[in-house]
């Protein structure tokens, strides 16, 4: 059926009978799953330590880029100290974890290690009660584990100054939430009659469409999405971040998402552009399990180098990526020591084959790992 008097998907006649072209999609499909059959492969052979690492660092990318994705920066240090704690993974000494990082870490973590327990509205309205402790977004009071009522007007989506704002979308009203959650949850809980992979594009996209939240509705489709992966992989550890995906694409993602709820229930298009987001992740992944396997076999080659609290500390920060040139100045800021102290401990590791210094020039010198080539 082409689009008729109605701008939004939710008030064609079919609603929510979604279209797409299985055919069109194949391909794709195929692709995304021998990625994901490589990747399991990499996974087995890497054993556990390294698989607890891997998912350590992925469900960290994606608690922090799915609040980025909806303008929240959160402490990486204190998602990362939360998520190893629930996962027992020892990573040292740990970070100051806030109630708010606890509220998300809680959600990715029951989105994905309880993917097949059903989902039902006592459950999404936890995972928004534990999004949002305070009852706030920002200095907004809102309805915290409740559906949104409208009171305030309809739920839109807009961009630009007050006055001169544009309405990129106008959710269902409030009326009709019970109706259409129901429609939506018993959906979600039957037996799938799409492929698992077009079924967690369908899911991500129907929840959002629905935006039955006065915040957080894209924070919860996406670990619904998660969820949904986690069923189609049955596996309740994550190895790839759709969220961190769509961070780096959020223009796309927006773009997309828009064309599609302004448009009809064929979502080809959508699950064209999702399907592709999520093979651009896995492949994200390898590289992120490259990572991992270059720190194990880096603490395997330094293994019985003594190093102090704050060397290890150093170290690791620089293993886990670090921003720019690693100078005494910062290595001081970072430790919270002296400049004197700082040099000392650069110089013991240099001299233990560590570190080595940068071959770049510039006014500071400045040092790098000596990570070991891969086998």
């Amino acid at each position: 059926m082409d689009r008729g008097d109605y701008l939004y998907i939710w008030q064609a006649p079919d609603w929510p009978h979604w279209r797409y072209d299985l055919a069109a999609l194949a391909p794709l499909l195929a692709e995304v799953s021998h990625a994901q059959g490589l990747l399991a492969g990499r996974l087995v052979d890497a054993g556990l330590p390294v698989r607890a690492q891997a998912s350590l660092s992925v469900l960290t990318d994606d608690v922090v880029k799915t609040s980025e994705i909806e303008g929240e920066k959160l402490d990486v240090a204190s998602v990362r100290s939360s998520i190893a704690q629930r996962l027992g993974v020892d990573i040292g000494a740990l970070a100051p974890v806030d109630r708010h990082v606890e509220g998300i870490v809680e959600v990715v973590l029951d989105a994905t290690a309880n993917c097949h327990a059903p989902v039902t509205q006592e459950r999404l309205l936890g995972w928004h009660a534990a999004l949002f402790p305070t009852g706030h977004s920002g200095l907004v009071r809102i309805a915290a584990g409740a559906w949104r009522d409208d009171a305030h007007g309809p739920m839109q989506v807009v961009s630009g100054p007050v006055g001169r704002h544009r309405i990129h979308y106008e959710a269902p009203p409030a009326t009709r939430l019970a109706a259409d959650t129901c429609r939506f949850l018993d959906w979600i809980n039957s037996p799938p009659h799409e492929p698992p992979l077009v079924r967690a594009g369908l899911g991500h996209l129907w929840f959002v469409t629905l935006h039955p939240f006065d915040d957080g509705n894209g924070r919860i489709a996406r670990a619904l999405g998660d969820l949904l992966l986690a069923r189609a992989d049955n596996a309740s550890q994550r190895f790839y971040s759709l969220a961190a995906q769509i961070r780096r694409e959020r223009e796309a993602y927006y773009q997309i998402l828009e064309q599609t709820q302004k448009g009809t229930l064929d979502v080809t298009a959508w699950l064209t552009w999702f399907l592709s987001a999520l093979q651009r992740a896995i492949a994200q992944a390898q590289r992120t399990l490259d990572a991992v396997l270059g720190k194990t076999r880096f603490w395997q080659q330094v293994a019985g180098t003594p190093m102090n609290e704050r060397q290890t500390r150093l170290v690791n920060r620089l293993l886990d990526g670090f921003e720019g040139k690693l100078t005494t100045t910062k290595w001081a800021a970072i430790a919270k020591c002296s400049a004197d102290t700082a040099l000392r401990d650069i110089n013991e590791l240099v001299a233990r084959d560590v570190l080595r210094r940068s071959p770049a020039g510039g006014r500071s010198t400045s040092y790098e790992l000596n990570i070991p080539a891969a086998p």
